[in-house]
């Protein structure tokens, strides 16, 4: 039995973790704005995690999307190393985890993609990390392939966009408190596969981690495999909700909330069968700055954590975790005032 399977607890289940409908709010009826504000406030300051269903995306495209990922896994791994977006088994360790001791590669394959940008946006132009350009399948490889996860893409950045009044009245802020931060956001993707495989000892699918960003939505996918870390030391299984989609909060808004708001532990054990996870990391443009929110901060609860720009703070984190696999981290992420980025664009 491998370490990840050996500490499972089995005396507790996902209904500690919260279910949003978000029809109502999608609907425009009075008052649903602030009723599922509340519902979302709760959640992010007690759990970190909740399911949402009657998203708006639809089942049918959730599922064709899984499935262009299986196709995309399924070919020779020399074609798919011939990717640079695509980063093999045991790539990765997640070194600046404050969760766990991460010492082995994670064991899941993954391809990488970004917003989608014309090359002469000024963002690729510049040079700008997780920006692009992407690399995409021949037509006469996987035929359809870009345009479905396009489509894919468009509709979980509309998700995301939508969230964001749901995100500034749950702060206690004005509903439009995010508008103009997130016209170019920094989307990333992790479109993952999880094979079946035996792990050696503190080995995972992937390691314990908070994400990086704003927020994460994830699709839940039919294999079972996530956990999510409580306070008592143990690991919370998510059980399969039949279309719901699955978010939290990722390092960058804990730190733009003052810590308000929780970026929870997660990891991923060795499924008992192949596992897909199509993870949107959903964030605001390059250049936004996490201005503690002012809802978030008073004279008896001061600033914890110093701005940082976006752009700083993704490229800080990928290098650790990417990057720097033996061990060297850097303590926090360089500052506004430290920042070797370009002013503007």
């Amino acid at each position: 039995m491998s370490h990840a399977e050996s500490i499972l607890p089995e005396d507790i289940a996902d209904e500690e973790i919260p279910i949003l409908d978000m029809a109502p709010f999608l609907a425009g009826e009075d008052g649903a704005l602030e009723t599922l504000a509340a519902e979302l406030r709760y959640a992010q300051e007690n759990v970190g995690f909740y399911f949402i269903i009657n998203h708006g995306v639809p089942k049918e495209l959730l599922t064709r999307t899984t499935n262009n990922l299986i196709r995309f896994f399924d070919l020779p791994d020399e074609t798919k190393r011939s990717f640079p977006n695509y980063v093999p088994p045991l790539s990765t360790i997640y070194v600046s985890s404050t969760v766990n001791e991460n010492t082995k590669p994670d064991l899941n394959e993954m391809l990488r993609m970004v917003r989608e940008r014309p090359a002469d946006h000024p963002a690729i132009k510049a040079g700008l990390t997780s920006h692009g350009p992407n690399h995409w399948p021949a037509e006469d490889m996987l035929p359809g392939w870009k345009a479905e996860m396009l489509e894919y893409y468009a509709a979980m950045e509309s998700l995301g966009s939508r969230m964001l009044p749901l995100y500034a009245r749950a702060l206690d802020m004005p509903a439009d408190y995010f508008d103009g931060l997130f016209d170019d956001p920094v989307w990333t993707t992790r479109n993952q596969h999880y094979a079946a495989v035996d792990a050696e000892e503190n080995q995972f699918g992937i390691a314990p981690h908070r994400d990086h960003g704003f927020l994460t939505l994830l699709p839940v996918a039919a294999e079972a495999g996530l956990q999510i870390g409580k306070a008592d030391g143990t690991w919370l299984p998510v059980s399969n909700i039949e279309g719901a989609i699955i978010v939290n909060t990722g390092e960058y808004l804990n730190r733009w909330t003052n810590g308000r708001f929780m970026a929870t532990p997660h990891r991923v054990i060795p499924p008992k069968n192949d596992r897909y996870s199509l993870a949107f990391f959903y964030n605001p443009s390059w250049d936004t700055v996490s201005d503690t929110i002012p809802s978030c901060v008073s004279e008896d609860n001061p600033a914890q954590f110093k701005p940082v720009r976006f752009q700083d703070y993704r490229d800080w984190y990928l290098t650790q975790n990417y990057l720097n696999v033996d061990g060297e981290t850097r303590a926090e992420p360089p500052s506004v005032e430290e920042s070797e980025l370009p002013d503007s664009i």
